[in-house]
């Protein structure tokens, strides 16, 4: 067995196989809906506006 299977899993590393989960799931009801070309095109998209700033931090509703 490898050190990092035994290593407990730290709270960012939960954090982040959670939003890993909801992509996941996201991107499958998107191909299911209008195949892989549009759920990759979206998720290429979204890694370009995150790259370029054009998202941002959320802001807290008013």
């Amino acid at each position: 067995m490898t050190q990092a299977a035994q290593m407990p899993q730290t709270a960012e590393d939960a954090s982040k196989d959670a939003f890993f989960a909801r992509i996941a799931e996201v991107s499958q009801e998107m191909i299911a809906a209008h195949g892989k070309d549009f759920a990759m095109g979206t998720l290429v998209l979204a890694a370009r506006w995150i790259a370029s700033d054009k998202i941002g931090p959320t802001q807290a509703p008013h």
